[in-house]
């Protein structure tokens, strides 16, 4: 009896030294706004303490004191005080946090092991479906690689209502931020430290999600997450709160679908393109036209591709609607500021378009009905391994234009459009994919009964993707892109005329990606396109027509291009993305070209000769290296700076007499005369994330250089002119700015605060030249706008019914001016300012839209919403354009509104 007293007894006096040698655990160290998850990893690194809790107990909970030698005790103290929240230390140096009261901690002394065998172990080869978000799962084995203190978690993200993959969800850990997005195939990898995290999946514009997750060696967690079903036209243009800090690229934006439709549209129609409008460094190049300078670039310099086809004129009816259909897109992102080296061709920017390629679970399809537009699409399976995705859109009414101002050339105008687009993908087996992209527009326009202009767009790719391993992917692509379009004048029986112009291209792009580590992921691969134009031809119209049939000679050429890029991690703070583009491009016959005297300006008279090349024959050859770098360095877990620079060469020119793309302007291959545009930026960037990352903030400063750009004689001729390099002027450029953006994506109002300061100027170059304009000095070009500030407000009055209101203010467009008049040779004669001297008045405008839905029954046969609004509420006159016209021997000036009152609009939308 007395040996087991004693033994009681002595028990007793161990278990509490044990508990006063956990009590009296002391730290030493600065805590200030450290969540309390971080605060934990650090307890447990430095001391033999370990935590127990419930994430969501703690998720707000954050650490703010000093220590110095000071027990734990009273630091959990502190950190506790009116939290709601306690704890207890057991014997084994275990801190157990719990809500309301204590937690007893007298356990068997099996209790752990037998958990520990109860746990659900996932090894590198495992994978898992949809699960409980509250589990704890155990992720590979502890004996692989054991010498590493850090492990490779991936996988891939699927929804759960179609099971297709999710392109672009971001995969983060919750302490240190350490995130990913996820590709195309919704595939994702991180490089965590081993030991328990908290995984976020944010899912852009929908809900995001949880797992609970202790990582001890690599392994794979396949996740299947909820999309957001709950707003059909759910609306905020955001790139990612997550994404915002954290992401390598600077210069870019992504917008889903669900982000475009709450913005206020013309004519109610959803507008991808008019959706970038709202970024900083973007403006549009004039009322009702969807055509974008980015960071003070022309039109031209955006490389616009839908998947991989390129799209060379973006709008229906001369600008007034986006050529694509919000229907059958998956997403878009901008890139102007750090250009993947997978991209070139294009000085300013790429707007990646993604198709959509339907669920694979169910047959769905969904439209709208408009006051101008309809549209229909609809998506699922072809069997197991196929799905689809098919939608087109048409006009049927010309009322709206009887809205424009009195004094427009487009008012009594008719217009009619169709575009179709059909996308297939088909899953031959795990390791390879079929996709087939295709699109089709047909654009019919009058200015009056006499002529009538027709563009069309065809687009066609076939893509094929390929899974070597876990490591190397490979894509495949072939297609043609084709653009065309076409002039009939009957004015007059004997002057009817028939002018056309098509531009074509077939390509093959070759890109692959290899990820060799955790530290190194491998772009690289081989783009190709042959071109193929027909420069325009003029043709009589009619059998009474005298008009003489003129055809310029097609021009053709090849482009080859390489690269190779690397996006190294250097560390938990600090990451590069290098790499490098090599172009090749020939200029081929059959074709005559005039030779001139060297040294001297191209003009007709130092014409001395003529050289004719054969079919295929290199006339001129061009190449060069393209550079891009990019980096990114976290101050901490919600702030970071990043830089970029990059180098472009683009070796196709857009002749028009306008700022704005044009079915009228024509394409022009860089030949002996005509050099490819050269161009080079670099930006800098600060991103911070506020109010617990409801609210992002970033700025950029930028600087742009350009040379080899195209501008005009005074009185020069673009149309038909089979000697252009005699009309054209060598010219060079630089912009620069500063872009501002604030962005709310949370909380019953969300919106974005964008401003941008720029400066986009040109000046002839040092070339001999037969004319200097603005005597060889700088001058603003057609698209200098110093400053734009768009406001975008969303506010959500209740889970059926949200508002928006959106605000764009710009300066007025550069534009030469007469200012003064004088007698020559006893005539009267107008003498016009310096080129682009003056500015037309400044651009504002304000919009509204109301949008209705109907209930969020999610077992509904079929949903429907309302839009209601108005464009331009203000009615205000907003000028396009300023010119003059002589009206007897007087010079009389017009200023030009297309949209000079409100433009009410009212869409029925549904989904099935």
């Amino acid at each position: 009896m007395r040996k087991l007293l004693l033994l009681v007894l002595a028990t007793f006096f161990i278990h509490e030294l044990l508990a006063q040698t956990s009590a009296q655990v002391k730290l030493s160290g600065t805590y200030l706004g450290m969540p309390f998850e971080r605060f934990v990893e650090r307890v447990e690194s430095e001391t033999p303490i370990k935590f127990f809790y419930k994430i969501e107990e703690i998720e707000d909970l954050q650490v703010n004191l000093q220590a110095s030698d000071t027990e734990l005790r009273l630091i959990l103290d502190q950190i506790f005080v009116n939290s709601g929240l306690t704890y207890t230390i057991d014997a084994s140096q275990r801190v157990w946090v719990s809500k309301g009261a204590k937690i007893f901690t007298d356990f068997p002394t099996d209790y752990f092991q037998v958990r520990e065998r109860q746990e659900l172990l996932v090894n590198a080869s495992d994978t898992l479906g949809e699960f409980d978000k509250n589990k704890r799962f155990v992720i590979g084995k502890a004996s692989d690689n054991p010498e590493s203190s850090t492990a490779i978690l991936s996988g891939v993200i699927t929804s759960i209502e179609s099971g297709n993959p999710m392109n672009g969800a971001i995969v983060s850990e919750k302490v240190n931020f350490t995130q990913v997005a996820t590709d195309k195939d919704g595939r994702y990898s991180l490089k965590l430290r081993r030991g328990r995290h908290t995984i976020w999946i944010q899912n852009i514009g929908g809900f995001q999600e949880q797992r609970q997750i202790e990582l001890r060696g690599d392994g794979v967690l396949n996740m299947s997450i909820a999309e957001n079903v709950l707003s059909l036209d759910e609306v905020v243009v955001s790139s990612g709160a997550l994404s915002n800090v954290n992401k390598l690229d600077m210069g870019v934006q992504s917008i889903s679908i669900a982000e475009v439709k709450r913005l206020p549209a013309v004519m109610g129609e959803v507008d991808v393109l008019r959706g970038i409008l709202t970024m900083p460094g973007v403006n549009t190049v004039g009322e009702a036209t969807t055509g974008f300078n980015v960071r003070g670039g022309a039109a031209d310099q955006n490389l616009i591709l839908y998947g991989n086809s390129t799209v060379f004129n973006p709008t229906h009816a001369f600008g007034f609607f986006s050529a694509f259909n919000a229907d059958v897109v998956s997403g878009v992102e901008l890139y102007k500021g750090s250009i993947p080296v997978n991209y070139g061709g294009r000085l300013s920017s790429v707007l990646q378009v993604d198709p959509k390629f339907g669920t694979k679970e169910k047959f769905s399809g969904s439209g709208g009905i408009g006051i101008l537009t309809s549209r229909l699409g609809f998506e699922g399976p072809i069997g197991e391994k196929t799905n689809f995705a098919i939608g087109g859109r048409t006009t049927y009414s010309d009322w709206a234009l009887k809205l424009l101002d009195d004094e427009a050339d487009l008012k009594g105008s008719n217009i009619a459009f169709y575009d179709i687009n059909l996308n297939i993908q088909h899953q031959i087996d795990e390791k390879n994919i079929l996709e087939l992209t295709s699109y089709l527009s047909q654009d019919d326009f009058q200015f009056d009964l006499d002529t009538t202009y027709s563009y069309q767009n065809i687009n066609l790719a076939l893509g094929w993707r390929h899974f070597f391993n876990d490591e190397l992917e490979g894509n495949l692509t072939i297609g043609r892109d084709s653009y065309d379009f076409g002039i009939i004048g009957q004015d007059n029986p004997l002057n009817s005329f028939d002018f056309g112009f098509d531009v074509n291209q077939l390509f093959l792009k070759a890109d692959f990606e290899y990820r060799k580590s955790e530290n190194h992921i491998f772009k690289f691969g081989v783009n190709a396109i042959q071109y193929s134009i027909n420069p325009g031809s003029n043709k009589p119209y009619g059998s009474e027509s005298i008009v003489i049939e003129e055809e310029l000679s097609e021009e053709k050429a090849r482009e080859l291009s390489i690269y190779f890029g690397d996006e190294f991690t250097i560390s938990e703070r600090f990451s590069v993305s290098y790499g490098g583009r090599y172009m090749l491009y020939q200029f081929l016959g059959p074709m005559t070209i005039n030779q001139y005297v060297d040294g001297a300006p191209i003009t007709e008279s130092n014409v001395i000769g003529e050289r004719t090349y054969g079919d295929g024959e290199t006339i001129k050859t061009y190449h060069g290296p393209e550079f891009r770098i990019s980096g990114r360095y976290n101050l901490g877990n919600r702030s970071s700076v990043k830089f970029g620079f990059n180098t472009m060469r683009q070796n196709i020119h857009l002749l028009s007499n306008s700022s704005s793309i044009s079915p009228t302007d024509s394409w022009k291959l860089s030949d002996s005369f005509i050099k490819p545009q050269l161009g080079g930026q670099g930006s800098v960037g600060y991103y911070r994330n506020l109010a617990r990352n409801t609210l992002e903030f970033s700025t950029e400063v930028y600087y742009r250089y350009m040379n080899n750009l195209l501008d005009y004689r005074s009185g020069a001729n673009i149309v038909l002119n089979e000697n252009i390099e005699q009309d054209v002027l060598n010219s060079k450029g630089k912009a620069y700015g500063v872009e501002v953006l604030l962005k709310k994506n949370t909380g019953l109002l969300k919106g974005s605060i964008a401003y941008t300061y720029s400066r986009s100027l040109m000046r002839t170059s040092d070339e001999p030249s037969v004319e200097k304009i603005n005597d060889g000095e700088f001058y603003s070009s057609n698209f200098d706008q110093p400053h734009h500030l768009v406001v975008v407000a969303n506010y959500e009055l209740s889970k059926r019914i949200n508002t928006s209101l959106n605000m764009n203010y710009s300066t007025g467009r550069p534009v030469t001016l007469p200012i003064s008049k004088f007698d020559y040779a006893g005539s009267e004669r107008v003498y016009f300012s310096d080129r682009n001297a003056y500015r037309i008045p400044d651009y504002f405008r304000l919009d509204f839209s109301i949008n209705l839905e109907g209930n969020h029954k999610v077992n509904k046969p079929a949903h429907a919403s309302w839009s209601f609004g108005v464009y331009n509420i203000l009615g205000r006159s907003n000028p396009y354009s300023v010119y003059y016209v002589p009206e007897n021997g007087r010079l009389r000036g017009y200023q030009l509104s297309i949209f000079a009152n409100p433009i009410p609009f009212i869409t029925y939308n549904f989904k099935f």
